[in-house]
């Protein structure tokens, strides 16, 4: 694969909630451990990492402590561990219903108990040794099979989803990772959900509900009979096999999903790289060479535009723009600047990119008129998922007012006319900004209501997508 940052797999943090619906917790004070969190946020979060040996064990790290869940032989446990010893091993049981039971691997103990009264003393499995595994990744991603190196995709004409892809290119690459009922569902672009016998269809119905499960930091599907998903045959489709033991086939790496946009110029013709490394708005037709990839770095807020040829935007000489980089540098980067409905873009000479007469884009202007002026549509967000600084954007139950601070997430329709988008909710690693109609950003309140009064698209106001 690229080493240019553009195919970045997703670090896979995740919540572990127990039967009452509480989430582990690893605290400061004293390193210790209580399952009393209602819902997900910083202290909440769990890494899996495989044993530097060459067992079955795994470890499990707190992203907020950068510690190590241990278990000692008197049952006692904690989340103190800077190194990983032999009290950090762990073995990872899944159930038929999706939940895992972790058993000590050196004291062949079971891990469990609520609230401040955890324990790994358990002989056996109860309910209070049942975890449910929460994801806290963003849920729209790409996958990627470890066995084929291909990404998965839908395939509209053959009505499956396959891993037959070069590169994660299009809306056909978006996944969707839903969680039902302690299980995760995989959604195409198109709003449907992959069957384990390789169908596509409009609910989520038991037989498209898989449960996670962890092989040396890869993922696992397994179906409801016991089976894992794999590509199969020639083509890759997408569905579970005679496997009940997950393979190389069975494994998938998820990797974080970019924004994906078109640009349209004050000609009304679309930005494209179809004639040569010249970018220029000459094509009437939106496909791939017409569409690229936007990387915002979070330090500057400035973006680079990857093509599908397999170069970035780049300043050149006399201020030109190519697409011809293989790394990004300064020259890559551009100011994005948005103008109502509008973009202007600015490049690393400090003047705006315009569109000549012959259609090319130059870095010539030190004002920004009709011809620095661009339609910016992100094509790769058809379905979406919105998540502030305090958690996820969800809809309230019995109501039309959005929670900014919640574990779970709900799914919008994002639709898009003249510059402007509309944000609809079903009723069933890039940042957004979300203006409103009187001029003012949606941000999260401290009481997690949404509000439209925000001046600038910045903190609260940005939400990633």
């Amino acid at each position: 694969m690229p080493t240019n940052g553009l195919h970045q797999e997703l670090k896979v943090q995740f919540g572990l909630v127990n039967d009452t619906g509480r989430y582990l917790t690893a605290e400061n004070f004293g390193f210790k451990v209580n399952a009393s969190a209602p819902s997900l946020k910083r202290k909440q979060t769990w890494v899996l990492e495989p044993d530097p040996g060459q067992g079955c064990a795994v470890l499990f790290r707190s992203s907020h402590l950068g510690r190590y869940l241990s278990a000692e032989e008197d049952g006692r446990v904690a989340c103190e561990a800077e190194r990983p010893g032999r009290d950090c091993r762990f073995l990872v049981l899944p159930q038929p219903d999706g939940r895992w039971a972790l058993r000590s691997e050196p004291h062949g103990r079971f891990f469990g108990g609520t609230e401040d009264r955890l324990s790994c003393f358990a002989t056996a499995v109860s309910a209070a040794e049942l975890w449910t595994v929460h994801l806290a990744t963003h849920p729209q991603a790409h996958l990627l099979s470890v066995s084929r190196r291909r990404y998965v995709h839908l395939c509209a004409r053959e009505d499956a989803m396959a891993a037959d892809s070069d590169r994660p290119w299009g809306v056909d690459a978006l996944i969707t990772l839903i969680f039902r009922s302690r299980q995760y569902c995989l959604r195409s672009c198109d709003s449907r959900y992959l069957r384990s016998d390789g169908r596509l269809v409009r609910e989520p119905e038991p037989q498209a509900r898989y449960t996670l499960e962890f092989k040396a930091g890869k993922l696992a599907f397994k179906d409801a009979d016991g089976h894992y998903l794999a590509p199969v045959g020639p083509a890759g489709t997408l569905r579970a096999g005679r496997n009940t033991r997950p393979g190389k086939d069975e494994l998938f790496d998820l990797e974080e999903s970019h924004p994906q946009v078109v640009l349209v110029a004050a000609n009304h013709r679309y930005v494209s790289v179809r004639q040569g490394v010249n970018v220029s708005a000459n094509q009437d037709e939106e496909l791939l060479h017409e569409t690229f990839l936007m990387q915002i770095d979070q330090e500057t807020r400035k973006c680079t535009f990857y093509s599908s040829t397999g170069g970035y935007w780049t300043l050149v000489t006399h201020g030109g723009i190519h697409a011809t980089a293989t790394q990004v540098s300064a020259n890559t980067m551009f100011e994005v600047e948005w103008r109502g409905r509008r973009v202007a873009l600015k490049a690393s000479n400090g003047r705006y990119v315009c569109m000549k007469k012959n259609g090319q884009l130059a870095a010539i202007s030190d004002f920004v008129g009709e011809d620095e002026e661009f339609i910016l549509k992100l094509i790769n967000r058809p379905i979406l998922v919105l998540r502030g600084l305090d958690g996820f954007v969800c809809q309230r139950r019995g109501s039309n007012q959005l929670d900014t601070n919640r574990s779970v997430y709900d799914v919008f329709h994002l639709g898009f006319s003249d510059g402007a988008y509309q944000i609809r909710g079903f009723r069933e690693r890039g940042r957004l900004a979300i203006r409103a109609r009187g001029g003012k950003y949606l941000r999260g309140g401290a009481s997690g209501l949404l509000r439209a009064d925000a001046d600038t698209p910045a903190g609260v106001a940005l939400w990633e997508y």
